[in-house]
């Protein structure tokens, strides 16, 4: 280990970030690394604590704590994750800078654990390190049967912000579906509230949300009011039709509780569109048939924040799953015939 040393900044190594003008003078110094140093206060400039994205001026005085020696190994880390699971949620990834990774998550894959998950996103985050000493964290949540846009912050300080742009819903979200029948009117809202009706199993598996009227959400014990934008984008005859839904609450199981509430829920929902039940062309069942998947049809499309590290609002797009890709094909839809904000007329 070398001591505690004091660097002045150089002519030509001013106007770059602190954490890269440090990688550069110590190469085997890792990202992670850096960013802990910087949380404790042992990285400074001119005496004062910094981050690492502070920009360095010619002239200014670096403080250094002990770093480890080049060539010296830190002590080996033992992956948790197979070789398989880490190219299968790395081969996710449709974004990575220093703030943040986006998911494209697969259907059937669960965000966090739970009973009887025991292969979760949270669980394969070890393999979305990235040369980063901590795992990326959680700051949202999708149904383990949506696939689609999911975001995850690299720093404590990201997760901070991002948790709370979630929490004050300060983002956007659009998630497309393939329901039942033809939602009219083709551009509408739905407002309820939805209660938490208990599950069959002894741990609570099954649970499921009720749909209950305006009117009738104060005198519910656990009733939440929810509300839901959606776009009906194109249709086959009256059978089925592709949907665009923004949530504005975040309810559990909202968009498909509310798409089921009026009549017409979401292709391959069983929990919601019965089971069992096949649309036989009355525009109603959880199932189209044929050669249509039974996985559920629903996507979580497009998501809009301010970006944690430049303060700008950015969006994020996820292409469709492979069963709601064929899906498309069948009926002829392609994702380029959806306008990227088909709720416009609403705002």
């Amino acid at each position: 280990m070398s001591g505690v040393q004091t660097i002045t900044v150089e002519p030509g190594e001013g106007d770059q970030r602190l954490d890269r003008w440090l990688r550069r003078r110590f190469p085997h110094v890792g990202q992670g690394r850096i960013e802990k140093m910087c949380r404790k206060g042992e990285l400074r400039v001119d005496g004062a604590r910094a981050k690492p994205a502070t920009r360095l001026e010619e002239g200014q005085q670096v403080r250094v704590p002990p770093l480890p020696a080049e060539g010296e190994k830190p002590p080996a880390h033992k992956p948790r994750v197979s070789d398989a699971d880490a190219r299968m949620i790395q081969a996710c990834v449709i974004h990575r800078d220093d703030h943040v990774i986006v998911l494209n998550k697969p259907a059937g894959l669960a965000v966090q654990g739970g009973s009887g998950q025991s292969r979760h996103v949270d669980g394969l985050s070890e393999a979305l390190r990235f040369g980063n000493d901590e795992n990326p964290r959680l700051v949202h949540r999708l149904d383990k049967d949506t696939s689609g846009v999911l975001v995850l912050a690299r720093t404590r300080e990201a997760a901070t912000r991002l948790t709370a742009a979630f929490r004050h819903r300060n983002t956007r979200k659009i998630y497309w579906a393939l329901v039942a029948g033809v939602p009219t009117p083709y551009l509408g809202e739905i407002k309820t509230g939805l209660v938490k009706a208990p599950g069959h199993g002894a741990r609570g598996e099954g649970e499921k949300m009720n749909v209950v009227h305006l009117n009738d959400v104060d005198s519910t014990p656990g009733a939440k009011r929810a509300h839901t934008y959606y776009a009906t984008l194109y249709r086959v005859a009256g059978r089925a039709s592709w949907v665009a839904m923004e949530p504005v609450t975040g309810r559990t199981h909202q968009l498909r509780a509310h798409m089921a509430g009026i009549g017409h829920p979401i292709t391959g929902d069983g929990k919601y569109g019965g089971s069992g039940q096949e649309n036989m062309g009355d525009g109603w069942g959880a199932q189209l048939g044929g050669i249509i998947s039974k996985k559920l049809h629903l996507h979580a499309r497009s998501l809009s924040f301010e970006h944690p590290g430049t303060r700008k609002v950015v969006t994020y797009t996820a292409p469709l799953p492979e069963h709601m890709q064929q899906s498309w094909e069948t009926f002829g839809w392609t994702e380029d015939l959806a306008a990227d904000d088909p709720f416009a007329e609403l705002m």
